[in-house]
């Protein structure tokens, strides 16, 4: 995979966006290293989505610089790009070979180099039977493949996937998760979007968070987890009322048999296990850092790590 152009695929200084009043991104910084697994994380309107179309040349920053492959337009390479919008749609009346074919044309293929490959991912992902069948035919998560396949036909070096597993079934989620784990390891760099933390934390090296419009945390998944403290996760039986009550414990994420649970930085976490076990009944107690969704939570809220 070529990276001729530097160390970095993207990179962001100073960025704003604003549509009205509303100031959709402030003055982002972020770096983004060639052949890497970035995500872009936060709620619903953070910001991230009009990133992206920044990053695409679909709209302009107000303020800052881009640069996308050492260029300042995305649109001067689209040819070495592959994008799949939040807004997601097919040609219904369109064959599956045809479609990829057709976008491999848009991308600078020729016409039987284009087929051949349409053909190749749709073998290789498990949708070859699918090939002559029109697009209206296929089931939400094939046909959501078959987009990404699209976006990938002509080998892009950055890959750019706006929420791809919105709606998908836990099958299908799996099946893209693997689909993007595949050209991590073709060297190409992918960044994806998405509002659910496990998500990213199972794949991504580094991630963004965003909200507001406001960078919020970046860097190496591991780095920024190391520095977060201890947490617990736990499953019990009982009375979960008992656990944010419990010295030592300084915060609680409780899904009812199931909580995560943040220990005060001097607590020792053998008393808190002595102090739980008369109250409730305790099925699995494991030190762990904290999860993603609770850095999240803390850096939104303003909380040290």
């Amino acid at each position: 995979m070529d990276t001729s152009d530097g160390a970095y695929a993207l990179e962001l200084e100073g960025v704003t966006k604003t549509f009205g009043d509303h100031v959709a991104v402030d003055a982002l910084d972020l770096r983004i290293p060639s052949g890497s697994l970035y995500g872009f994380l936060g709620p619903n309107g953070a910001g991230k989505t009009t990133t992206i179309r920044m990053i695409m040349s679909i709209i302009f920053p107000d303020e800052g610089r881009l640069s996308v492959l050492g260029h300042p337009r995305a649109e001067e390479i689209k040819d070495r790009l592959g994008y799949l919008p939040e807004e997601k749609g097919l040609y219904k009346k369109m064959k599956t070979g045809e479609l990829i074919a057709y976008f491999g044309r848009l991308k600078g293929l020729d016409k039987r180099a284009a087929r051949a490959r349409a053909r190749q991912l749709l073998d290789e992902y498990g949708l070859g039977e699918w090939h002559d069948q029109r697009c209206e035919t296929l089931s939400k998560g094939m046909g959501q493949k078959v987009q990404i396949l699209s976006a990938l036909v002509h080998e892009p070096e950055l890959v750019i996937l706006d929420e791809p597993f919105s709606g998908l079934d836990p099958v299908n989620v799996e099946l893209m998760r693997d689909l993007i784990l595949d050209l991590k390891r073709e060297g190409r760099t992918v960044i994806f979007s998405t509002h659910v933390m496990e998500q990213a934390e199972q794949i991504c090296e580094y991630i963004f968070l965003i909200n507001k419009g406001k960078k919020v945390l970046d860097g190496p998944i591991g780095e920024i987890k190391a520095g977060a403290g201890r947490s617990v996760k736990l499953e019990y039986e009982g009375d979960g009322r008992v656990l944010p009550a419990t010295p030592g414990i300084a915060r609680v994420h409780d899904a009812g048999m199931q909580a995560e649970v943040f220990l005060e930085d001097e607590a020792d976490p053998q008393e808190v296990l002595k102090a739980l076990v008369d109250k409730i009944r305790i099925r699995r107690w494991d030190i762990s850092e904290p999860s993603l969704f609770e850095i999240f939570i803390r850096a939104v809220e303003g909380e040290d790590l």
